[in-house]
């Protein structure tokens, strides 16, 4: 049996033996609040949109859509300024929340990875509301990333044909409720195509910096701003539907969006108009008590993450809170001290693979790119739908793009600075201004602590970390807790002084190539790719690391030598890659992603795949390989 299989069938055993045991959650503590009768606990309406960022909202100065509801909202509620998504995609993001975990610190980061948790020592939220009384009803989407459990599972009221978004009409008499009405509309979907009428003009659109001014653009915003109308005046509708129940005095409203977006370099990205986020909630008279400010219309300036939402659900409830849950309580009588950072993460967005962290406070944003050399604008299908993002590849492959319009499409720094309140747009890297090394320090060491604290699992790639943890026999999450099987403190030094780019690293990233560990070998590798023309001297090495028994490695050092001149050992490495017998384990995405990087040394291999009959077409579109075919008329 080869370990591939081997580590296949240890998972699926381990995956079935996890399923079972989700019923049975473990209560780390209890608040007294469980106790209080239901007239004195109440209702809460969560409203969530798809893809839409502070910078599409009328009352937080968004020019483009008029979104009446919303800002009525804000009126009569209280309008946070300080709201930020922690993963800026739907997947890993509804993973944060339906698990009030982070997803890097259980290993359900990666888009569509659906990676297994341990049910049995971490409760879905809705199943605590359950225990605590509530009727709880989510007929829309879930989408939480996470296998061993199907999403609907945790919800009274699942929804189903014919039957009403408003779940909580299906509740017995008098019972407290807890309903998600999400709110489809603004979806990227809806920015897709060409075609349609408008009701925005294009002309009036106001557009991100980064932005080059082209009619396609224009219109593209157009189109996305009548998809943000549309999806305010379903806000309205559920509002209504709340009040023609009789409920709307009885129920707290909380309206948000599920991360930023929609034009590209906002959802998947952890600039500012991927994870600023609107809040609005609004509380009833008789709940006064749990008023965040003096009165309804005023602002909040407390950060709040998206992590802290799950938690906070379950306090105003007064529901059961394990020890798992890791936000901090925003909101209500038990609400916690204030955060005074919030941490965002990104990793492999469908086919595309980036590792980024970002660490910021209400103003200044670090952020670190463990994967610099790849660019933040590299093709992905689905982003490529929505005719902006083409027309602006277009213009920048004609060489019309300024140096802030074109960044997005070039390798990047390992590390970014920005002043958010003089910079939104996140164009003004400050990570080398004298002025702020105080705050960027600050900012890195915040970040360490909590990487550490959380156990960020992302110090390994993807398919390396799902190997560790398979042929252990454990999930990720427990994996990474283990410091015999994961030492992330080693790999977090690690990764800082592969990342320095500093030549006098070389003996030692070198040395790394020869360690035990694949991780290290990992850290080693990206640290020599770093050092460009300034490693050379470990040509031998990595030559050497061609025979790696990771993959990981392979490819980057492959990658490596063709960089420095030595491209006919490397590229016989990548073909006898390319054209091996793939299963679930092995590193196709990593592969196709560095052929993609390598640009032309790597056409002859691609070609070669393209002729063979290779498969041109992804989950989403056109695949990585199909479309260097495509670019080249092949």
């Amino acid at each position: 049996m080869t370990k591939s299989r081997l580590a296949t069938e240890c998972r699926c055993l381990l995956y079935l033996c996890l399923a079972v045991a989700y019923c049975t959650p473990v209560f780390q503590h209890a608040t007294a609040a469980e106790q209080r009768p239901s007239s004195d606990r109440p209702n809460i309406l969560w409203i969530t949109s798809e893809d839409n960022g502070v910078s599409w909202v009328g009352c937080y100065g968004g020019t483009n859509a008029k979104t009446p509801a919303i800002d009525q909202l804000a009126k009569e509620g209280f309008r946070y300024l300080h709201c930020f998504d922690n993963a800026a995609v739907c997947a890993p993001t509804r993973s944060c929340w339906i698990t009030g975990m982070y997803g890097i610190s259980n290993g359900t980061q990666p888009m569509r990875s659906r990676n297994m948790i341990p049910h049995d020592k971490i409760s879905y939220y809705p199943d605590l509301l359950k225990k605590a009384g509530y009727h709880t009803s989510n007929p829309g989407k879930t989408d939480y990333n996470i296998g061993g459990r199907d999403d609907k599972e945790c919800w009274d009221y699942k929804g189903g044909k014919k039957m009403s978004q408003y779940g909580w009409r299906y509740r017995e008499k008098g019972q407290p409720f807890f309903a998600v009405v999400n709110i489809g509309d603004s979806h990227e979907s809806r920015a897709h195509g060409a075609g349609g009428t408008l009701r925005n003009d294009p002309q009036k659109m106001k557009l991100f910096s980064y932005h080059p001014d082209l009619p396609a653009i224009r219109r593209n915003y157009a189109k996305y701003a009548d998809a943000v109308e549309n999806m305010d005046t379903k806000v309205q509708a559920t509002i209504d539907a709340l009040k023609k129940d009789g409920l709307y005095d009885d129920t707290i409203i909380v309206y948000n969006s599920d991360h930023g977006g929609v034009m590209a370099r906002s959802k998947r990205f952890l600039y500012s108009s991927g994870v600023h986020c609107p809040l609005i909630v609004r509380i009833p008279q008789k709940y006064k008590h749990l008023y965040p400010a003096d009165k309804p219309g005023d602002t909040v300036s407390r950060i709040v993450s998206f992590i802290d939402m799950p938690k906070t659900w379950l306090s105003l409830a007064g529901a059961n809170i394990p020890d798992t849950y890791q936000g901090t309580i925003f909101l209500g009588p038990g609400t916690e001290t204030a955060p005074r950072y919030h941490l965002g993460f990104r990793e492999r967005a469908d086919e595309r693979l980036d590792h980024v962290r970002l660490m910021r406070d209400a103003r200044f944003a670090y952020h670190k790119n463990y994967m610099p050399y790849a660019p933040a604008g590299q093709h992905l299908a689905y982003l490529w739908k929505a005719p902006l993002t083409p027309a602006w590849e277009k213009h920048h492959r004609d060489g019309k793009t300024t140096a802030i319009t074109g960044r997005f499409f070039e390798p990047r720094v390992s590390e970014e600075f920005y002043d958010n309140a003089t910079d939104f747009d996140n164009v003004n890297n400050l990570i080398n201004d004298p002025t702020h090394q105080d705050k960027i320090a600050e900012l890195k060491a915040a970040l360490r602590k909590q990487q550490l604290q959380l156990r960020d699992s992302g110090l390994l790639p993807e398919k390396m970390r799902e190997r560790r943890a398979a042929s252990n026999g454990i999930t990720i999450y427990e994996m990474v807790r283990n410091d015999n099987l994961y030492p992330l403190e080693k790999y977090l030094d690690a990764a800082d002084l592969a990342l320095a780019r500093d030549p006098k690293n070389l003996e030692v990233l070198t040395a790394w190539m020869s360690h035990d560990d694949e991780g290290m070998r990992w850290w080693g590798v990206v640290g020599l790719h770093l050092l460009a023309d300034q490693g050379k001297k470990a040509q031998p090495t990595l030559r050497a690391a061609l025979n790696d028994d990771t993959d990981e490695v392979k490819i980057m050092a492959a990658w490596t030598l063709v960089n420095l001149g030595d491209a006919k050992p490397a590229l016989a490495a990548l073909d006898s890659m390319l054209f091996r017998e793939q299963t679930p384990d092995t590193n196709t995405t990593m592969l196709h992603n560095v052929l993609d990087w390598m640009g032309e040394p790597a056409l002859p291999l691609v070609k070669k795949y393209i002729d063979r009959g290779g498969n041109r077409q992804g989950k989403y579109g056109i695949g990585i390989l199909g479309r260097i075919a495509q670019l080249n008329g092949w």
